[in-house]
């Protein structure tokens, strides 16, 4: 295992991703929480720090080339230089397709894909020269294909892609690059399409808990847990994997 222990989670300021930089802070990484507003950072840092772990708030729009590469630098500065990173931040913009607009489309694409090409781009220069690291892009069982969400489904299909072309070309440095693809997990996201599909929360975790084999709705800490796997050590032989976290299978 490489000296340095430093994490970068996007999307950290709630749900999955805060989720996951308290569980690599468990791990013992220090851990870069970024999200669009540094504020929104807070709570994540705090519950790090309660614990006696290390973590650092930065605000940055993952699809800016700018900001991206200013928030690696200020981790690398004030944490270490970055070795894991997590491409999860995420937006929705759901809409069937004769509804969708290009502004839908546009704002997803550019968070989801371009937000994870730059962050990897930035960050992959630190672990070449660790000849160590760990690359997870967070996906979904949305890009099986899912009514009303052509963007998002196409975006989450893209990271695959994404995730198996970057264990090819890092996996000589000791990179690994893994997707985990996370079916229904009970998040304000899962909230919001709620909201969309005009039932309440209860009635669509209900309704999403009846498809699911083990009989449960996800929690953040499913995905977290995965993550840890995925950021260990131990996990080096793997890569280019899409691990659907989904309480069952999918494919």
């Amino acid at each position: 295992m490489v000296e340095s222990r430093v994490a970068i989670v996007t999307g950290a300021a709630r749900g999955i991703g805060a989720a996951t930089a308290k569980r690599l802070a468990e791990d013992g990484f220090s851990v870069g929480v970024i999200d669009l507003d540094e504020k929104a950072c807070g709570d994540t840092v705090s519950a790090i720090e309660a614990g006696g772990g290390k973590a650092l708030a930065i605000g940055a729009n993952v699809a800016d080339a700018e900001q991206v590469q200013a928030a690696v630098d200020r981790v690398a500065a004030e944490l270490g230089a970055p070795t894991v990173l997590v491409n999860n931040a995420g937006v929705l913009r759901d809409n069937m397709l004769f509804k969708m607009s290009e502004d839908d489309w546009d704002t997803v694409m550019n968070v989801h894909l371009r937000g994870s090409f730059l962050m990897a781009r930035a960050v992959q220069k630190h672990m070449v020269e660790a000849k160590w690291g760990r690359i997870v892009n967070l996906s979904s069982t949305s890009a099986l294909g899912n009514r009303g969400q052509a963007n998002y489904s196409t975006a989450k299909a893209g990271l695959q892609g994404l995730t198996k072309t970057l264990a090819i070309e890092l996996g000589k440095f000791g990179i690994t690059a893994n997707a985990i693809a996370p079916g229904f997990i009970a998040t304000d996201m899962t909230k919001a399409t709620a909201e969309r599909v005009g039932m309440s929360f209860e009635d669509f975790t209900t309704a999403a808990i009846s498809q699911i084999p083990v009989a449960r709705a996800g929690k953040p800490d499913d995905i977290a847990n995965t993550v840890s796997f995925f950021a260990d050590e131990r996990s080096g032989f793997v890569s280019g994997q899409v691990i659907y976290v989904a309480g069952g299978p999918k494919a």
